[in-house]
């Protein structure tokens, strides 16, 4: 099954891709790497996560949060590329939490990224991942997720 099919088999949509919020593009490809900017909790111009794990979220609600982050880089390969079948594995995440001071389950939050990349890509999907704690991310957001993907030659 195609990754945009298998979204749908998960009653999920992609979002319209998200424009940068500065001087950056959403992506750079270099040979068959394509790095992704980091993306937030936006969709359609709105947030649909802000505030801290820890204090206005719990770990699921941010988990949650993290699969949105996850939808827009999708939407983002997708605009690069014109195909999420473009994609030959998920290489990296980098996941950032807004969490109260000393919040440990970072990598459980990060969890909700990582399991929408193994549920779209299968086998193709598992990848070396960060999950760091900070007290605070643009325009508030809960989470904030940065991808390499490896695309297909």
């Amino acid at each position: 099954m195609n990754p945009e099919a298998k979204i749908a088999e998960l009653g999920l949509t992609l979002p319209t891709p998200p424009a940068s919020a500065g001087s950056y593009v959403p992506t750079v490809r270099t040979g068959n790497l394509l790095y992704c900017a980091g993306t937030i909790c936006m969709v359609d111009g709105k947030m649909t996560h802000t505030g801290q794990v820890g204090r206005e979220h719990t770990v699921e609600s941010g988990a949650k949060a993290a699969e949105v982050c996850a939808l827009n880089t999708l939407a983002n390969i997708k605009a690069a590329v014109g195909s999420l079948d473009q994609v030959a594995r998920v290489v990296m995440i980098n996941g950032f939490v807004n969490a109260v001071d000393g919040f440990e389950d970072s990598p459980a939050v990060i969890n909700g990224a990582s399991n929408l990349f193994l549920a779209v890509f299968g086998e193709a999907g598992k990848h070396a991942r960060a999950a760091v704690a900070t007290n605070g991310l643009p325009k508030g957001t809960t989470a904030e997720i940065q991808v390499v993907v490896e695309l297909k030659a």
